[in-house]
């Protein structure tokens, strides 16, 4: 009889506490962490990606951290357009996350291993594939089991040309945000002008 007990407490235990150990491979596409009973925040998530550059080349490592409060819980993928699936590789997880397989990557994704805080100083580090698509990085946070937010999503990367020579352009509006090369063949065409 001690046993049947055991066994119910062990079971309530994994209601109790969701997933400590990361986040089920289930949890790819939607991002929901399956935490039985609770449900994602309404409010704006009190979180931001932060990434190194705006610019990705493949095979050149790009860093994310996620900005806000101490946070317990995470399932962090890159993606492009639509698609919900994950996208890239993760290095090494930073430490208390491991690699998660997502779309059939065992590195596509990372999620938390143990519940320790981690904040703005844990660094994750993605290798981007090639392709010449925007990406963007989408997140689940929590804060704790019942407190969580999905859909953190990043600012678009957009794939860098040759040389360092770029053009980055608003995916919603087909406006340019930066104009380099316009930039520097004007320079070209002032230079032949005044010399």
């Amino acid at each position: 009889m001690k046993h049947q007990v055991l066994v119910v407490s062990a079971d309530r235990s994994a209601e109790t506490w969701g997933y400590p150990s990361g986040a089920p491979t289930g949890a790819c596409e939607d991002m929901l962490p399956r935490h039985s009973g609770v449900q994602p925040q309404p409010s704006t998530a009190p979180y931001f990606l932060l990434m190194n550059t705006k610019i990705f080349q493949p095979g050149k490592p790009i860093t994310v951290t996620i900005t806000g409060p101490p946070y317990r819980g995470v399932l962090l993928e890159a993606r492009t357009g639509k698609s919900t699936n994950a996208l890239g590789s993760w290095q090494l997880p930073p430490p208390d996350t491991r690699f998660l397989e997502c779309s059939g990557n065992p590195y596509g994704a990372v999620t938390h291993s143990n519940t320790n805080p981690k904040g703005s100083t844990t660094v994750y580090s993605w290798i981007p594939p090639n392709i010449t698509s925007p990406v963007y990085f989408m997140a689940t946070v929590a804060q704790q089991r019942a407190v969580y937010w999905v859909n953190v999503r990043s600012s678009m990367l957009i794939r860098g040309g040759p040389e360092g020579f770029f053009l980055i352009k608003n995916t919603s509006d087909g406006m340019a945000e930066e104009k380099p090369l316009l930039l520097l063949l004007m320079c070209f065409l002032i230079l032949q002008i005044l010399g």
